[in-house]
């Protein structure tokens, strides 16, 4: 049996989904990789990019998103600070919900774990509440990892994913 060195016994593994529905989104998506790692945030696995409509509004301009699988030294909460401070760096501005953004990053899954934490203003649920509804976390995710199950459902992807309207599974494609 291997030994497990220390540092590898801390290293937590996650999902996550980046999105970008404004300007150059290629770009946004790159950079957003390029500034995790430049945290030292280890990027195991990504997925292809999928363009699909805007959520809820279609009449916004199409998203591209793709999933990650990293590894870090971060807990989830000093994570979640890095990703908004990216960001924030690649132009994110305060907007109602759901509207247009250069970048969007979410924590879908950390460890497998279901988690919910308030720190002062802070309000977050892992796995993302509404990831399981949506096309462009799930068909990307699946593409990463085959057999992932929902950490709080207890459903596996394929479940998930067959639980989409056909109409959800036609509107996304690869690019």
């Amino acid at each position: 049996m291997k030994k497990q060195d220390i540092s590898d016994a801390q290293v937590n593994y996650v999902y996550l989904s980046i999105g970008s529905n404004l300007g150059n989104r290629l770009h946004f998506l790159e950079k957003s990789k390029y500034l995790l790692e430049a945290q030292n945030v280890k990027i195991v696995k990504t997925s292809s990019y999928y363009e699909s409509e805007s959520w809820p509004d279609p009449s916004f301009p199409k998203f591209i998103n793709s999933v990650l699988l990293i590894k870090t030294k971060l807990n989830q909460f000093e994570l979640f600070k890095l990703i908004k401070s990216i960001e924030k760096k690649l132009g994110r501005k305060s907007a109602p919900q759901n509207h247009p953004r250069n970048c969007d990053i979410d924590i879908l899954d950390f460890n497998g774990k279901f988690i919910k934490l308030n720190r002062g203003s802070i309000n977050l649920e892992i796995p993302h509440p509404r990831m399981h509804n949506r096309n462009f976390v799930l068909m990307p995710l699946f593409e990463v990892c085959k057999n992932w199950s929902h950490p709080k459902l207890k459903k596996n992807i394929v479940k998930l994913l067959s639980n989409l309207k056909k109409k959800n599974l036609r509107s996304i494609k690869v690019i």
